[in-house]
């Protein structure tokens, strides 16, 4: 009878976190930020038809990079989880921390238990009345979620791309600037701009605040 082969926990854990990481590099970033009017959204997308950015509620906007069927999955159940919490109490008790601290919980569930993780990073957004009660969580492929300030970068390339979108960054700058900033910290000096998906959530807006901007309108302000 043969043995079977042993791998300690801790070397079993650290190849599902290599697999994820590195299925997760394969796709390219996305960038979010505070500006004065809202929270913008942008990334790169070769396929129009396969939105990385949606809506989830009326103030709650959901961005996912690597495998897209996975991260797609769980943007329908956020968007379910999020409708029958509106339903069951208020609309004003649908908030960010509650929707990223459940993707964290089943993202941890899978990481843990099953033998092939989720190769996702996903990004939750909530824009406020004012900046300061704007809401940005990244939620690993482990389940572990960090509140970032004012601005996140999630996906491939990720630790250059904040590097350099961070030594543009202004608080309450227009979205003009925001834009750019965006797409040139997602480029980089060596290559000019691929086809851009671009979302705001605007601030001020009486329910539902995510709005997804067209080519056109990307092209206009990026002059």
């Amino acid at each position: 009878m043969s043995m079977p082969f042993y791998v300690s926990p801790e070397q079993f854990m650290k190849d599902k976190a290599d697999y994820a990481i590195k299925g997760i590099s394969r796709g390219r970033a996305l960038v979010a930020t505070a500006f004065a009017g809202g929270i913008l959204l942008a990334t790169e997308n070769r396929n129009p038809n396969l939105h990385k950015i949606s809506e989830v509620y009326d103030r709650i906007a959901f961005g996912g990079v690597g495998r897209y069927s996975e991260f797609d999955q769980l943007r329908q159940a956020g968007i379910q989880h999020a409708d029958v919490k509106g339903y069951q109490y208020s609309r004003e008790d649908v908030d960010a921390r509650s929707l990223a601290n459940l993707y964290g919980q089943y993202l941890n569930q899978v990481f843990t238990h099953e033998m092939k993780p989720y190769e996702v990073e996903i990004l939750v957004a909530e824009v406020g009345d004012v900046i300061d009660d704007d809401r940005l969580f990244h939620i690993l492929y482990d389940g572990n979620v960090a509140e970032e300030d004012r601005f996140s970068v999630i996906g491939g390339d990720a630790a250059a791309i904040q590097e350099r979108f961070e030594s543009q960054f202004s608080a309450e700058w227009a979205l003009t600037d925001a834009l750019k900033a965006a797409t040139g910290a997602l480029t980089g000096p060596d290559r000019e701009v691929g086809d851009l998906e671009v979302a705001v959530l605007e601030r001020g807006e009486p329910r539902r605040a995510f709005r997804r901007m067209d080519a056109t309108e990307v092209a206009t302000l990026l002059g």
